[in-house]
């Protein structure tokens, strides 16, 4: 339907007028940026924080669930508070600390769009790497550590050769599990920047959503939640079949 008149039966039209609209390339760009970026991000911090959690530092359980809460909030909600609250131009909590150092302001929505998406994601889901690396930690004998340091081995030797094969379990649960969900992000990146500017920020999840609701057409958006879904099956399936033998 091209002027609003019924053509009847399009083919392939509606998944060539998608996938040869330059947006596509730039959502796709954008999903593969952003879930790499916090596949990085979230596993490199998840270990790192599930280290000083796993030592005598935090004592406190109020401190790790005040810690892992992040993750308990609802998407929308966590954009919310990272748009009002920590970057607005003028009253976010990043221009007061950028004003008492006297820096002026940053707009961070629109001059660094994507590194705010990923940044938002990140508080999110950095707990929830955590909880998974922190219970794997919990549960290695220490006994082999302390043996491992008597025959003296270094700290390094005993992250390679001890704490990784026996987190490594967990770390492919998290890439698996937050593949998925970074695929579908969709809220942050509506109410944060509304994919801007321009395309900066949109994904293939929001492409479909402009496509749909905010353009009105329906075949074309149909089009591309198909070809979402078979990405998205093809990408797990790929990650299930490689890891298998670790999970």
């Amino acid at each position: 339907m091209l002027d609003g008149s019924p053509t009847g039966y399009t083919g392939w039209m509606n998944y060539e007028f998608f996938i040869f609209d330059e947006a596509f390339y730039d959502a796709i760009l954008n999903t593969f940026l952003i879930v790499l970026s916090l596949l990085l991000i979230t596993v490199f911090f998840g270990f790192l924080f599930a280290s000083l959690l796993n030592s005598d530092i935090f004592l406190s359980n109020f401190v790790k669930l005040l810690y892992i809460s992040p993750f308990l909030i609802i998407p929308s909600v966590s954009a919310l508070l990272w748009k009002n609250l920590m970057m607005d131009p003028i009253n976010g909590f990043g221009t007061f600390l950028l004003n008492i150092l006297n820096f002026e302001g940053i707009d961070f929505l629109n001059e660094y769009p994507l590194g705010s998406i990923i940044t938002m994601l990140s508080w999110t889901w950095v707990p929830f790497s955590t909880l998974l690396i922190l219970t794997s930690l919990k549960s290695i004998d220490k006994t082999m550590i302390e043996s491992a340091k008597i025959d003296g081995a270094n700290h390094f030797q005993i992250s390679l050769f001890i704490i990784l094969p026996n987190i490594l379990r967990s770390i492919n649960i998290i890439i698996l599990i937050e593949t998925i969900f970074f695929l579908a992000v969709f809220a942050e990146i509506s109410i944060a920047t509304n994919g801007g500017p321009g395309t900066e920020t949109t994904n293939l999840p929001f492409l479909i959503f402009q496509k749909g609701l905010q353009n009105f057409d329906v075949g074309e958006s149909s089009a591309g939640g198909l070809i979402a879904v078979v990405l998205a099956n093809f990408v797990a399936i790929f990650l299930i079949k490689n890891m298998s033998k670790n999970i």
